[in-house]
């Protein structure tokens, strides 16, 4: 009995396995007259439970048809829904519906070439409409050598007798590779098609309710070279630099077309000089080749660097720099940089930065900043692990410092603050960054008509929180006192301590004693109504020297935020 359970077993095992691999034979009956083609294969793939899966830039699944009724096999039904130029092949439990290629040969002829140079010329298809394709990449990987096909699909390549050894890649934008082994010395011509790539659209899964299709499906497509190509797959990392207002400015449409082309090509040389991006010693490749030390005359586009790059006046790299890079007016790349990156005016990294950054006027980091970032005006950096010194520093999150007149953390520490202190009653104060380390933008005033004084100034903070509602700050801050006259100099130094109690959810109070340091070379009042001395009345001074008092004070206020 266990016997006859365990052959019937593996018998309807093989089965399960034929029927699945002859998905396309399945008996359905299927009525959908006036259907989209979309209902229509919903009930197919329903009828005869299986999946179907295509790219939504090829299917017309919008489009009404007249289906007629009656029982056929699921591949007489595609035909009928489908019209000429679709192919469908299986793979497991699924249906692919894609273009079917109308198969050009590829054609060479040849003659012997009399000098050291050899001539390969010829046309790029589509090989599904036979349509030429315009700007396609040709180029020989080992010599770097490379062109783009004119609007007819023509292209026409020089390369050297001497090497032994040639191929040809042809490469576009959503079109899979071809490569084509060179007879050399040979002048010879192509024809070469290329197939496209099925990630035109969002790919559709469609099947039956009541079973959940994986995430993803990937189909590997074997090529002559043994290599597959992934369907589904596309990457536009590498082009990034392009997309930016400089790349569209700096960089031809045709550097721009080939980078496109080109994006899974990228090979390594030692040294490559630039007199500007397409005038190259690596030639109009220069974008695909990542070197150990670039010298770019005015301005270079380089795919990357490993070691060291000098721009005259730009440096711009699709991927990542390491170790040392200088700019006369910026940098501009694409990925990481890792290492000392220097920009006469800025600096724009795509990715992270791990090292130092400095430039005269501005510094952008799109990801993560980690070192030290040093600008004139401005920094930028999504995260910061680091230190920021500039004029203004903004960061989306910090667990770093950020020392400037103004630093903006977003997703961090914002407090406004209004409060009272010993020599003017009413103060109100900005202060944003993280609780480790804070900047403060402060003003106060006495309005006092008979000892008046204005305050202004900045300060820096740190938090350290006890609990969820309690925490102790501890602040520096410099104030310049107005108190009639411009020219007079009156400085308030502080250092604060305060104890800080959250109220509600957007309301704290918070107080603490505060010592105070007054410079002053005023000797007389500028006019009537202003306060001299500055010093508050009532505290027990101390002179620190001849021109600093110092004396013992508090402050009391709210945090709103």
């Amino acid at each position: 009995m266990c016997w006859n359970k365990f052959v019937f077993a593996i018998a309807c095992l093989f089965f399960s396995y034929g029927v699945q691999a002859q998905l396309l034979e399945r008996n359905i009956t299927v009525k959908a007259d006036r259907y989209t083609v979309q209902q229509v294969l919903e009930l197919i793939s329903n009828e005869g439970n299986f999946f179907f899966s295509y790219s939504s830039a090829l299917v017309p699944r919008d489009s009404t048809i007249d289906y007629p009724g009656g029982q056929r096999t699921v591949q007489s039904a595609l035909a009928l829904v489908f019209s000429g130029g679709f192919e469908f092949r299986e793979s497991g439990n699924y249906i692919i519906i894609r273009r079917r290629p109308i198969q050009i040969s590829l054609v060479t002829t040849q003659e012997a070439s009399t000098n050291a140079f050899y001539l390969v010329s010829g046309y790029v298809r589509d090989d599904q409409t036979g349509e030429h394709l315009t700007d396609a990449s040709v180029y020989e990987k080992d010599r770097l050598q490379s062109t783009l096909t004119n609007s007819k699909g023509y292209f026409k390549l020089k390369l050297r007798s001497k090497f032994k050894t040639a191929a040809v890649t042809v490469s576009k934008a959503f079109y899979e590779d071809t490569t084509v082994r060179l007879q050399v010395g040979q002048n010879q011509q192509l024809a070469v098609t290329l197939q496209p790539a099925d990630f035109f659209g969002a790919q559709v899964i469609v099947g039956p309710g009541r079973i959940m299709p994986p995430d993803s499906l990937f189909i590997a497509v074997p090529q002559p070279d043994s290599s597959s190509i992934l369907y589904l797959y596309k990457k536009l990392d590498s082009i990034r630099v392009q997309r930016t207002a400089m790349g569209r400015f700096l960089l031809s449409s045709q550097l721009r077309m080939q980078s496109l082309n080109l994006g899974r090509f990228f090979t390594v040389r030692p040294v490559q000089v630039s007199l500007v991006p397409g005038l190259s010693s690596n030639g109009k490749m220069n974008a695909q080749v990542v070197n150990h030390f670039s010298f770019n005359v005015l301005g270079g586009y380089s795919a990357g660097v490993k070691g060291a790059e000098i721009g005259g006046v730009f440096n711009i790299n699709r991927k990542d720099v390491e170790l040392f890079q200088v700019g006369g007016v910026f940098n501009l790349t694409g990925g990481n940089v890792r290492g000392v990156q220097v920009g006469g005016v800025a600096n724009s990294n795509m990715k992270s930065t791990r090292g130092l950054q400095i430039s005269g006027v501005s510094n952008f980091v799109r990801d993560t900043m980690r070192g030290l970032q040093v600008s004139g005006l401005v920094n930028y950096a999504r995260r910061l692990k680091g230190v920021q010194v500039g004029l203004i520093n903004v960061v989306d999150s910090s667990s770093g410092f950020s020392i400037g007149l103004i630093n903006i953390v977003l997703k961090g520490y914002h407090k406004l603050a209004f409060y009272s202190t010993e020599l003017t009653p009413f103060n109100a104060a900005f202060k944003t960054g993280n609780h480790h380390f804070y900047s403060i933008l402060l003003g106060g005033v006495q309005p006092d008509t008979s000892k008046r004084v204005v305050s202004f100034g900045y300060g820096i903070g740190n938090e350290v929180r006890l609990g969820k509602t309690v925490g102790i700050s501890t602040e520096l801050s410099a104030q310049y006192c107005y108190t009639g006259n411009w020219a007079n100099t009156n400085v308030w130094n502080r250092a604060a301590v305060n104890l800080r109690i959250q109220v509600f959810k957007f309301l704290a109070i918070y107080a603490g004693p505060a010592y105070n340091a007054m410079y002053s070379d005023q000797t007389v009042a500028a006019s009537p109504g202003w306060k001299l001395p500055v010093i508050p009345s009532g505290y027990q001074t101390h002179k620190i020297n001849d021109q600093f008092t110092g004396w013992l004070g508090w402050t009391a206020g709210i945090h709103v935020f």
